[in-house]
């Protein structure tokens, strides 16, 4: 595995997202630990869930609470796995998400998450999405006193814009270090977002990182192949004996120095496969064919 810093923590350069195993059409816990056990087998060591991840009707902290029990009962050791949460979201028993940056939640939440994960602090918490009802300088004040506290260790944000990055920076300092913004072959338009994250040193956490390539086979077999958009990620996984999903984490990883994509996978051997990203290297021509898409 590779490694890229976030913050002061080096983690592998391909994390998981482990929304997949706690929300709607989530696998049964056998799978669901199984598929966080063979992450950890593969040198990940970046684990991103959400109080929000549950089914509709369901609890929220269900998917922590999952994580936190794979992570108990993994044979290995575990002393290098950070995992991020966020706070800010909810469900809707339809399906729904819903929006509560009222620094009041934001406290309750993250203490939630503390209980549900363990140990001394959680390792990143993360603001999931800007309230458009409270102003975001005072949810970012609600993080900045949950690290003044101790209750988390660094902060991060999340489907956010430029300015709110900046705003992110002057109100957290150099405890911000990370932003999640949606980011992936099919969807470019946090290219400024990314920019200015690789400016500040700040880790880039592509949410959805396979959008346009998700639907795809392992084995690269998909109407989208034949799709002149992303054709050419299943020419160049054709060409390496690989999955274009893997294509498409290894070029984010060119993207900047400091992205640190975090693929979602139900399955061992979807999680294994976004890991072996990291020893794909492809070639300037590849590269070029890949960016002008």
């Amino acid at each position: 595995m590779r490694y890229r810093m976030l913050g002061d923590v080096r983690v592998g350069a391909i994390g998981f997202g482990t929304m997949p195993l706690s929300i709607e059409g989530r696998p049964d816990e056998a799978r669901a630990v199984a598929t966080v056990h063979a992450a950890l087998d593969a040198g990940v060591t970046l684990l991103d869930t959400a109080d929000s991840y549950h089914p509709p009707g369901g609890t929220p902290g269900e998917g922590e609470l999952l994580v936190a029990r794979a992570l108990a009962s993994y044979g290995g050791g575990t002393d290098g796995v950070l995992v991020a949460t966020k706070g800010g979201r909810g469900r809707t028993a339809d399906g729904g998400w819903t929006v509560d940056g009222r620094p009041e939640h934001l406290r309750r939440a993250a203490e939630g998450s503390a209980r549900r994960l363990g140990g001394d602090a959680i390792g990143l918490y993360q603001l999931h999405k800007p309230d458009p009802a409270v102003p975001y300088a005072e949810s970012l004040g609600a993080v900045r006193e949950l690290l003044d506290a101790g209750t988390v260790r660094s902060a991060g944000i999340s489907n956010v814009d430029v300015d709110q990055i900046r705003l992110a920076r002057e109100i957290l300092g150099d405890r911000l270090v990370s932003v999640q913004n949606r980011y992936s072959p099919a969807v470019r338009d946090s290219e400024a977002e990314l920019r200015l994250c690789a400016s500040l040193g700040l880790a880039f956490l592509p949410w959805s990182p396979l959008g346009g390539i998700s639907r795809s086979s392992l084995d690269g077999a998909s109407a989208l192949e034949e799709d002149p958009e992303f054709g050419a990620f299943h020419r160049v996984a054709r060409a390496h004996g690989v999955s274009p999903q893997r294509v498409a984490l290894a070029w984010l990883l060119t993207r900047s120095p400091t992205v640190l994509p975090i693929p979602g996978a139900s399955r061992p051997e979807t999680v294994r496969d976004s890991a072996g990203a990291v020893s794909l290297v492809l070639s300037p021509e590849e590269l070029a064919a890949l960016n002008g898409i």
